[in-house]
């Protein structure tokens, strides 16, 4: 797999189409859609989907002209029939990209065999470390020394897809949970713009559950630690 359309001529690469999934907030929404204005990110949010009418994440989309939608999961007899009807809102609106955001679903093999190699989430540990719920909490609770965020593609498991991009940061010894999400969701909003960037610009190889990727700068970004680095 390779992430990214091509295009002819061998031209720019055209912006990816994203459907992004939120139940909360919306912050990482937000980075990616700071990223685009910002020229940073070649990228087009057709619509934000959430599973909970009031998210906030909703209203940061509608700030911005984004079609913002509601598919509340408790209409819904099983998580099959929840992700039929993402499918169908997805698909919809043109999507190529799904955007996992704090989306706290977990998703059944329909929706992820139906964007299968396009959907990407983000999990605020190092992967495949603390994987499900309160994973800060896990850390701290198991004395880390470092911690972090991991982009990967989804599989049909709990944060065990292939790995795209990690952040590190450190754990200070007088942390507590608040604190520690905090720094690791500031490395949230730089990676995961980054990782969507390697995919639209069709930097990323899948060999295996291994994710390569292609033209990696040499030198290292000052900063808490992000493999791949930064440009």
């Amino acid at each position: 797999m390779s992430g990214g359309s091509g295009a002819a001529g061998g031209g720019p690469r055209p912006a990816v189409k994203l459907g992004v999934l939120l139940s909360g907030e919306g912050t990482n929404l937000q980075a990616i859609i700071d990223a685009i204005e910002r020229g940073r990110l070649r990228a087009e949010v057709r619509v934000a989907i959430s599973n909970k009418p009031r998210a906030r994440g909703l209203e940061r989309a509608r700030r911005h002209g984004i079609p913002a939608e509601t598919i509340d999961h408790r209409g819904f007899a099983s998580r099959e029939e929840f992700d039929r009807a993402l499918v169908a809102a997805l698909r919809a609106h043109d999507v190529e990209l799904v955007i996992c955001a704090g989306f706290m679903r977990l998703l059944s093999p329909v929706m992820v065999r139906a964007f299968h190699g396009r959907i990407m989430n983000i999990h605020p540990a190092l992967c495949p470390a603390f994987p499900g719920v309160d994973a800060v909490r896990q850390a701290l609770e198991y004395g880390v020394r470092f911690s972090g965020c991991t982009v990967f593609f989804v599989a049909e498991g709990v944060d065990d897809g292939p790995i795209i991009a990690q952040a590190v940061v450190p754990v200070d010894p007088n942390d507590d949970e608040t604190a520690l999400a905090a720094r690791i969701h500031a490395e949230e909003h730089r990676l995961y713009p980054l990782a969507i960037r390697l995919y639209q610009e069709g930097r990323l190889e899948l060999d295996g559950r291994v994710v390569r990727v292609r033209d990696l700068p040499p030198p290292a970004t000052p900063g808490a630690p992000i493999n791949p680095r930064p440009e």
